[in-house]
This record gives C-alpha cells, sequence and structure tokens, in this order.
C-alpha cells in the first residue's frame, strides 16, 4: 500500500479502535513506524485514542516502543489520556514506565495524579494538595456552557476592587436585556457590559455572549499586585487564553486545558493533566480561585458593571 501517509492516510481518530483495520492495513505494507501528519506515529495515536488491542498490535510491530516524540512517549500519552488500559498494553510491551520526560512527569509518576497508578508510590504534599483541588474543582463547576463566553478569572480581590480598577459603572441587571446579549454587530456598550461575581480566592469576571472580559485591557487594569487568567472561547476557534501579572500581559494567544508541552514548567503539566478539556477550571485554578459551584459562571452574578468607553486592546 503506497501513499503519503505511510499506509495511514485515510485512518482516523475512531479507526484506532479497530484491529482488524489496523492488521488489515499492516499486513498491506502500511508502516508501523511511520510519522503521521500533525501526529505521531500509529502507536501513538492507538496509546492516546485506540484500544488496548490494537496498542498491543502496534507495540509488537515498531522498532521501538518507547521512542519520543515531543517529549513524550506513547505510554506517556496512554496515561495522559486517562487510558489505563492502553497504559498497561504498553507496559506489558516492554514501555517504561519510569523514564524522565516532561519536566520530571515519566508516566508513572504522572499515573499517580489519576485514578489507575501504574506503580507503586506518591506524589510530594503539595502535588497532591493539587490533585486534591483539580478533582474538587473539576466536579463544583460540573459541565458548562462556553461557546461565545469570555472570563477574567483574578486572585486576591472582590468584585468592588475590580470594579474600582476598572472604573467601571454598577448598573441593575433588569437594564441588561435579553436583545443586548445576542445582538451581532455588538451594540448599545454591549461589549463593554460584564458580570462580576465573588469567589473564595478573589473575583471572576464573565461576558457571556462575547470577548469583552478577556479584552487585555481588562486585564492589565485588573492584575496591579496580582495576577489573572483571561479566556475567550471563540466559537469559530477555540478557546484563547491570557495571563497578565502585576499589569503586565505575560502570555497571550495560550490554550487552557488544551494539552502539555514539553517545555512546560512541572506544574504547568501537572495541571494540564488536571484539568484537561475543563478550560474554566484551569483558568480558576492557575489564579488560584476556589469556586465552589457554577455560579460566577453561569449566574446569576453578584453585580453588573459597564466599563467606560475606551481602548481595550493596547
Amino acid at each position: 500500500m503506497v501513499d503519503d501517509q505511510g499506509g495511514w492516510g485515510d485512518v482516523g481518530l475512531r479507526s484506532w479502535t479497530d484491529l482488524e483495520l489496523v492488521r488489515a492495513r499492516l499486513e498491506a505494507g502500511a508502516d508501523p513506524d511511520f510519522r503521521l501528519r500533525f501526529h505521531g506515529r500509529p502507536l501513538d495515536m492507538a496509546a492516546e485514542y485506540g484500544s488496548a488491542e490494537v496498542v498491543t498490535e502496534l507495540a509488537a510491530r515498531v522498532s521501538d516502543v518507547d521512542a519520543m516524540l515531543g517529549g513524550r512517549t506513547a505510554l506517556w500519552r496512554a496515561v495522559f489520556g486517562n487510558r489505563p488500559g492502553n497504559a498497561r498494553a504498553l507496559v506489558a510491551a516492554g514501555a517504561d514506565p519510569g523514564r524522565p520526560m516532561m519536566a520530571g512527569w515519566s508516566p508513572g509518576r504522572l499515573s499517580l495524579a489519576g485514578p489507575d497508578p501504574l506503580i507503586a508510590g506518591a506524589l510530594s504534599a503539595s502535588e497532591q494538595a493539587a490533585v486534591d483541588e483539580g478533582r474538587r474543582l473539576t466536579t463544583a463547576l460540573g459541565e458548562l456552557w462556553l461557546d461565545g463566553l469570555s472570563l477574567a478569572c483574578t486572585a486576591d480581590i472582590d468584585a468592588a476592587e475590580a470594579i474600582r480598577r476598572l472604573h467601571a459603572e454598577v448598573v441593575p441587571a433588569d437594564s441588561v436585556t435579553e436583545d443586548d446579549m445576542w445582538t451581532y454587530p455588538l451594540a448599545n456598550h454591549t461589549e463593554l457590559t460584564l458580570w462580576a461575581t465573588d469567589v473564595p480566592g478573589g473575583c471572576v469576571l464573565v461576558q457571556p455572549w462575547a470577548y469583552g472580559a478577556s479584552m487585555p485591557g481588562v486585564s492589565t487594569r485588573l492584575s496591579p499586585g496580582t495576577k489573572c487568567y483571561a479566556m475567550y472561547a471563540n466559537p469559530k476557534s477555540g478557546n484563547q487564553g491570557s495571563t497578565a501579572h502585576n499589569g503586565e500581559i505575560i502570555g497571550w494567544d495560550l490554550h487552557p486545558a488544551g494539552g502539555a508541552d514539553e517545555h512546560d514548567s512541572a506544574d504547568e503539566i501537572l495541571a494540564s493533566y488536571l484539568y484537561q478539556r475543563n478550560p474554566i477550571a484551569y483558568c480558576c485554578a492557575y489564579a488560584g480561585l476556589r469556586p465552589t459551584d457554577s455560579r460566577a459562571f453561569e449566574g446569576p452574578p453578584d453585580v453588573w458593571l459597564r466599563l467606560p468607553d475606551g481602548d481595550y486592546w493596547h
């Protein structure tokens, strides 16, 4: 079989659970060590998205079950993807759970942060506290509707202080109508109308219908002496995050809960694992916020506010 993807050209994510299909491709000459475009090897894909049977088949065919790509092995991907059956199949095939990688998070150590440890041992007290808080926070927030929402999670200040720093005007809740929320293009100061809610550890600003809470000028005004994680859940391009410390933007075009990178710090990798597919929880954790429920993001909020006219982008 010849194509531009080593014989795997039209194999989709769901196909990595199909043992008969994978075997047929291999028998037709597909290369088990081929690096797929924008992905890893077939074994990497199967470890993260496939079945233990497919993982076992591919692990027996590759030249190195512990080959690294992007700073991680197939076993690490299985652990990060919460695929314990795949992880154990890889260990049975010879993968090393103790191999150093990803800022000290070997596959085995990372598995200690999840529900199915591969090895005996314990995390540090601070790491275990982060794991416990991650479980509490994701449970407290539940599943939230994100599309179109923007937020700014700010540490150490309450909503009243946020309003003061933004020179914002408090507006009655009944002055914000359904028509305001869904007008496009934004008009009547809609992009400047937000809500604010106190939570343990700080406060949250939210705009349910647009990007207003994530504008950099909001974060820089909120963050002197503290830190802020802002995000816009762009329906067209996904979650767009930024961080501000002490009045300055220090991170831009971020992807909260979008996965771990080999250049991340140990704390960032742990947070990416604990909050994967939970971007709002990730933003809260970054800022040290500890909401006990989802009200700050779903409403009703503590207060509605309107920002003064001005440039919030430069």
